[in-house]
């Protein structure tokens, strides 16, 4: 490099070694590398801002009454002894938040005969009635927390109490408890997908008809950090810190409930300790705060703790099923139908109705050729926490509605399971495919992924390792789990990418990591595209005010949406570069291109960084007519991916079984995913490993169990147990990755295939385990109590699953 030219002049001619150590920093940081999540140093000194690390001065703080009865007629809430102790500010009762909107469920289903599904009202507070253990009927505010809790304990709430109903079955029957007068039957909707004459027929020719009833079972979300929130109001404005799935879907909630426009609602959310869609969703102490907050004139902060949680949280799953698969006489699949009763809980929440109904239609049909499909789904209403989304919310279920129908309908035939499965599975000449769901999938290789994980897993092997667990009296399981899922649909999405005057760029959008590890991949991505040091680019999401708009994160769609906005965001930074760099090189635009992070006059070594260009356009140092753009600056509303993906995997789960105690041990678990172009397969690992223990922890001892008055008797962690390390193997992970063809990054999501992997393989390794001793089918939870009773009951052996 010529030293005697002027500084600017040598950004300009950067000496071939520079620009290639230039190009190895940003390739280090590239698409395609397992890069660590940029936010785990902070996160693990401590230094993460989690919803209760907020605090304002002067801030009160909220305890909530919850009812202590599932059902029941409120007669009076006597408050006067409570508002007399010391340190009370205020007590507030569904009187007080009058005016207010009510918490909606956004579905938009009708039901089977075109009449609009039923929407009961619900306050932030119980009014007339309770339905559910924890159902909140007023809210205490005071000095302290140990104040407000005292207080609470003396509002006493005078309930009539009636009957509770807990199943979704039962509550569906005739003479069952009404939780409300005009819902009859409990039938929130009864929903119906499908051609059921068609069906009708195909079963009534087909050679062979699998029907086997299944349960999808409740979980308490559990996620580590427990729900809060902090309000404050000030100059007619509100302000919520709220751990949340998306700030901008919060704010416009927030905003339609309390009857103002959403510029007078600001939220704020910083780290969220996980979610699983539960955080998605608003929840009546928000309302609570805010109006606190606004009656007082001080900031009002409540923080929930697990035993609050565990009943005041939405729960997930928990749907009653009978599957019927209809196959032709060479194993062909001609049908699949699914009758469900899909339990929402006291309320229907925003999401509730999603799972058991359309999120099944779309996903029961897997990878396979299912010709035809139908879905009925009565959503009923139990004297229990409302159900939410949680990971995968009705994709694993579907898949496992559909691997367990394969499991046994290859018994019944006698015909290979994994024999079963690839002949009926959709082929690479097939593609693109139209499914009886009218989803159409663009890209996948599933035979030949199926064949690798059984590979993976020496399935070969496995008739030997069975032999030896038999000479230590142990039965040992295979279970294969094939699962597609199809990701949320295209909406629209915020990329704003801003260089700032020391040097850093500030990347906002709208999509929210509640602990996926957003701002590595969202990096990667904008680094590659417009060479910018990877250690330069911060992201933002949390802040409302800093958002255009915003998706929020749900459905594993958060790299296409964010991702796609981000490369369309790219090519406008590249398109004002060009304009700006024509200025400052003395070349015509059309002479501009732009490689490697570099605008360059073609033909010649003339060339000036992104970041050179935008330091000079902040120090003034570059002279630009009036007529072009003044920064790279650029915010962009992507309208969305031109659709859904398909992530789809094959897992293989091998158990071993404790005949005497009925104890399963997960042995060994091997999978191989497409999630098509992998930004940075170190965090996609980390989202498999979560979700998959998280469906182990569902397959084998999660249970939320309410006796028949509506109590919940698994409310703590001393009753409802959790998956630990010592309860999963380590992870043998590949991956056949076809790239999508609907985004421009070819990358399909994968933050809940785990859980839909996990579910299967578990469940259907444990059964092929059982299956020597004649037990045809268990539901989850498979705890040692029940395997130990499914064996003494099915007493000698049976004919069991091809073990191959």
């Amino acid at each position: 490099m010529n030293l005697h030219q002027p500084a600017d002049r040598r950004a300009e001619n950067l000496a071939a070694g520079d620009v290639a150590a230039e190009r190895l920093a940003v390739e280090k940081f590239a698409v395609g590398q397992s890069v660590p999540r940029s936010e785990d140093p902070m996160l693990l000194r401590g230094q993460g801002l989690y919803t209760d690390d907020f605090s304002l001065p002067g801030q009160a703080y909220a305890v909530m009454v919850r009812s202590r009865n599932a059902h029941g007629i409120i007669r009076a809430i006597d408050c006067d002894v409570a508002r007399k102790m010391p340190g009370v500010l205020g007590i507030y009762t569904a009187a007080d938040l009058d005016g207010y909107g009510p918490l909606k469920c956004v579905v938009p289903f009708k039901n089977r005969d075109g009449s609009p599904m039923r929407k009961p009202w619900r306050g932030a507070l119980a009014k007339d009635k309770v339905r559910y253990v924890g159902d909140p009927a007023a809210c205490v505010v005071a000095e302290t927390v140990l104040a407000a809790k005292d207080a609470a304990e003396a509002v006493e709430i005078e309930i009539e109490p009636l009957p509770a109903v807990i199943s979704a079955e039962e509550a569906a029957r005739d003479g069952a408890p009404l939780l409300y007068e005009d819902v009859p039957g409990n039938i929130a909707l009864d929903y119906h997908y499908g051609d059921a004459e068609a069906v009708k027929a195909a079963f009534a020719t087909a050679a062979h008809v699998t029907r086997l009833k299944l349960v999808n079972s409740r979980v308490v979300v559990n996620a580590m950090e427990p729900r809060a929130a902090l309000a404050a109001y000030d100059d007619a404005r509100f302000t919520l810190y709220v751990g949340s799935q998306g700030v901008a879907g919060m704010r416009a909630n927030i905003a339609e409930m309390l009857g103002v426009d959403a510029k007078a609602v600001r939220v704020i959310t910083g780290q969220v300790g996980g979610s699983f869609g539960m955080k998605a969703a608003m929840f009546p102490e928000y309302i609570c705060v805010l109006h606190a907050a606004r009656a007082l004139g001080r900031p009002v902060k409540w923080t929930d703790e697990r035993s609050g949680s565990f009943v005041s949280d939405s729960h997930g799953r928990d749907h009653e099923v009978t599957g019927e698969l209809a196959l032709a006489e060479d194993g062909a699949f001609l049908a699949a139908r699914i009758t469900c009763f899909a339990d929402m809980g006291a309320f229907l929440s925003p999401m509730g109705p999603f799972p058991g109904t359309l999120n099944i239609v779309k996903n029961v049909q897997g990878m396979y050729r299912t010709p035809l499909i139908e879905v009925s789904s009565k959503c009923v209403f139990t004297n229990t926490s409302q159900i939410g989304p949680y990971r995968g919310a009705g994709r694993p279920e579907g898949n496992y509605f559909m691997e367990r129908m394969i499991d046994i309908a290859a018994a019944e035939m006698g015909i290979d399971r994994l024999a079963l499965r690839h002949r009926n599975q959709i082929r690479p000449q097939d593609l693109p495919y139209k499914t009886a769901s009218a989803v159409t999938y663009d890209s996948g290789d599933f035979a030949a992924l199926t064949k690798q994980a059984f590979e993976l897993a020496d399935g070969e092997g496995f008739a030997s390792r069975k032999r030896e667990s038999r000479k230590r009296g142990k039965l040992r399981g295979l279970g294969i789990g094939n699962f597609l899922e199809v990701t949320a649909p295209p909406s629209k999405e915020l990329a704003a990418v801003a260089f700032n005057a020391d040097g850093t760029v500030t990347l906002t959008t709208g999509t929210l990591d509640f602990g996926m590890g957003h701002a590595t991949p969202f990096a990667q991505v904008l680094s590659e595209k417009l060479g910018i040091p990877f250690e330069k680019i911060s992201l933002v999401q949390g802040d409302s005010d800093r958002l255009v708009i915003g998706g929020g994160s749900g459905g594993s769609k958060s790299l296409m949406h964010s991702g796609t906005a981000i490369v369309e965001a790219a090519a406008k930074v590249i398109e004002k570069g060009k304009e700006i760099a024509s200025h400052v090189l003395e070349a015509a635009v059309s002479d501009i291109d732009f490689s490697h992070g570099r605008f360059v006059i073609a033909g010649t070594d003339r060339a000036i960084s992104v970041m050179e260009l935008a330091r000079r356009l902040h120090n003034g140092g570059a002279k630009l007519p009036a007529d072009a753009p003044q920064s790279l600056d650029v915010t962009h509303v992507s309208e969305g991916p031109g659709g859904a993906t398909f992530p789809n995997g094959c897992h293989v789960a091998e158990v071993e079984v404790d005949p005497e105690t009925g104890a399963v041990e997960v042995l060994k678990y091997a999978c191989v995913n497409d999630f098509g172009n992998v930004v940075n397969p170190l965090i996609v690992a980390g989202q498999l490993h979560g979700g998959v223990v998280q469906g182990i922890g569902q397959a084998l001892m999660e249970m939320t169990v309410y006796d028949g008055d509506g109590q919940l008797l698994t409310g703590s962690f001393m009753d409802y147990a959790m998956p630990r390390a010592a309860d999963v193997p380590s992870f043998v992970l590949a991956e056949h990755s076809v790239p999508a063809k609907t985004n421009p990054l070819g990358v399909k999501g994968c933050g809940e295939a785990g859980c839909a992997g996990a579910l299967t393989s578990v469940m259907n390794a444990v059964i092929d385990a059982l299956a020597d001793r004649g037990v045809r089918h268990l539901d989850m939870p498979l705890t040692p109590f029940r395997v130990w009773q499914a064996l003494r009951e099915a007493g000698g052996r049976g004919a069991g699953h091809s073990t191959r």
